[in-house]
Order: C-alpha cells, then sequence, then structure tokens
C-alpha cells in the first residue's frame, strides 16, 4: 500500500510511538483491537493488501497504518461486499489519492 509517510526504516526509542508503519501489534492483538478473527487478517495478506512484517519466530506483526487498512475492508465487508472487491476498492481510492497529492503542486502552479 502506499504509505502516508517516510521515516526511517527502523525507528528506535520514542519514534516508535509516532511511526504508524511500526509493527507493533501481534495478530492476536490486532484481531482483538478490530472485533474480527485472525483469519480474517490472514485473507487480507492473501488477498494482497496487507503484508505484515514477522517477528524472529515467524509471528505476523501489524502496523497501525495496515490495522486502518484492516478497519476500511471490515467496514466494506460488514456492507455486503466480497474480501477481495473490498481489498481492490480500497487500492483504487488510495492510488486515487496519491495521483491526487501528487497534482496538487501542479494544479497550484497553473493557478498563479
Amino acid at each position: 500500500m502506499i504509505p502516508d509517510q517516510e521515516g526511517p526504516a527502523t525507528p528506535s526509542g520514542a519514534d516508535k510511538f509516532d511511526d504508524e508503519h511500526y509493527p507493533g501489534y501481534t495478530m492476536g492483538r490486532a484481531a482483538d483491537m478490530l472485533g474480527t478473527t485472525q483469519g480474517f487478517l490472514r485473507s487480507l495478506d492473501e488477498a494482497g493488501l496487507i503484508t505484515p512484517q514477522r517477528s524472529a519466530g515467524g509471528h505476523r506483526r501489524y502496523s497501525r497504518h495496515q490495522l486502518r487498512l484492516a478497519t476500511r475492508v471490515r467496514e466494506l465487508v460488514d456492507q455486503g461486499t466480497a474480501i477481495d472487491a473490498a481489498c481492490r476498492i480500497i487500492t483504487l481510492e488510495d492510488q486515487l489519492h496519491e495521483a491526487q497529492r501528487l497534482n496538487q503542486p501542479q494544479r497550484l502552479n497553473t493557478l498563479d
């Protein structure tokens, strides 16, 4: 997915609290926070929307950014959208957002 911000590859200390891409949540904790199952999170990985990092022991670890994406999928699924379709919708929304962000400076220059 498109990251919202760029930062150091491996944040340290207090930076981890502010880094929304830091994989600070286990699969169990992430599922509890989202009110969903671990299988739901695995299905997002299989669909290619979220690729969690792995701990040294091979356990999935999720970031706040990934949990926000999972929440968006969950909302669409709860409304009756298939998981694959919901993942595609979110991917397209993110692509549109990124294109708009990149085009914003060009629009401002044409107004001058």
